[in-house]
């Protein structure tokens, strides 16, 4: 059997897959280009990939072999999961293994867009730290304000329990009632409107689907505080990020801390790259050592399962 990784991995993941497959790495640090992807899956009965991969119908259509897809990572919106369906191939994702860490880099967007830490940062390394004044670089406070979550899945809920800790207010909002957020956080579900007027901080952590899509449009942001922070460390396309790079240059918000972009790598002509008043990370919410390398682990376990034809230990429901 063979396999195709699309990023070199933890020798242990490594390793494993070498166990029951004859393994194709690529070399580069970036993701594969197109015609690179379609020519190493060409022959393989497996595919380890990550978010960045796209994995449709052209690519499925070069890869006869195929049997298992196997994402590092939880959101598959980069995986057409019917055409996987409709060719019997399974996929597989990472969930829960880097929930706590990407809340704990969502929560430091929130304090770092707050209390303006990019700005201060990028004035002192430029010298311009000079006089003191009473309002010099004031930022918001984060005890006792409002936190507003969209999406309260795992990732949300851990948002929550940190917020706890600054005795935040907490509102909601998701498809399905969540009776342990309302238990263990005192979060108060409310419609997506009601929780942009009311929150000091909003932070998105709901998947990518044709429903959010755009989500947090022109309108939406129109509905916020003006002193309100955005957080989106989920994906980019739930915003759009024209109005909110004019929301943000207008101050009809007042800040932004961002870890997804409706493309990525974000590209160095973007508008929001010449704003003070919103921190750029590049896509780095699960990027702690431990939780990588334990990503790594579930990927090839989904691999080699999918390979030798048994179970994967974290299936993607398929349409």
């Amino acid at each position: 059997m063979r396999a195709f990784v699309t990023r070199d991995l933890p020798a242990p993941a490594l390793d494993r897959i070498r166990n029951v497959a004859e393994v194709d790495v690529w070399p580069e640090p970036g993701p594969p280009p197109a015609a690179a992807l379609r020519e190493r899956v060409r022959d393989a009965d497996g595919l380890l990939c990550l978010l960045t991969d796209l994995v449709d119908e052209a690519l499925l259509a070069c890869a006869p072999r195929l049997r298992v897809v196997s994402q590092m990572a939880v959101g598959v919106d980069n995986i057409d999961l019917a055409a996987c369906a409709r060719r019997g191939i399974v996929v597989g994702n990472t969930p829960g293994v880097l929930t706590e860490t990407t809340a704990d880099l969502a929560f430091a967007l929130l304090m770092a867009a707050a209390r303006r830490l990019g700005e201060a940062e990028r004035l002192l390394r430029s010298g311009g730290w000079g006089s003191w004044s009473p309002l010099f670089l004031a930022g918001s406070d984060i005890h006792h304000a409002t936190l507003g979550i969209v999406g309260m899945g795992r990732i949300g809920f851990e948002m929550a329990r940190r917020a706890r800790g600054f005795e935040m207010r907490i509102l909601y909002t998701s498809p399905r009632p969540c009776p342990d957020a309302e238990r263990d956080v005192h979060a108060r579900r409310v419609t997506l409107n009601e929780l942009l007027q009311e929150s000091d901080f909003v932070s998105l952590h709901c998947p990518l689907t044709p429903a959010t899509r755009g989500l947090i449009g022109a309108h939406e942001l129109a509905a916020m505080k003006p002193t309100a922070v955005l957080v989106n460390a989920a994906r980019g396309a739930v915003v759009d990020q024209r109005a909110l790079f004019e929301a943000l240059r207008d101050r009809r918000i007042a800040a932004a801390g961002l870890d997804v972009y409706e493309s990525e790598p974000l590209p160095m002509d973007d508008p929001l790259l010449t704003l003070g008043n919103v921190v750029l990370a590049p896509h780095i919410g699960s990027a702690s050592v431990a939780t990588r390398i334990r990503m790594a682990m579930i990927a090839a376990d989904n691999l080699v399962a999918g390979l030798q034809g048994r179970p994967l230990q974290y299936a993607v429901a398929m349409p």
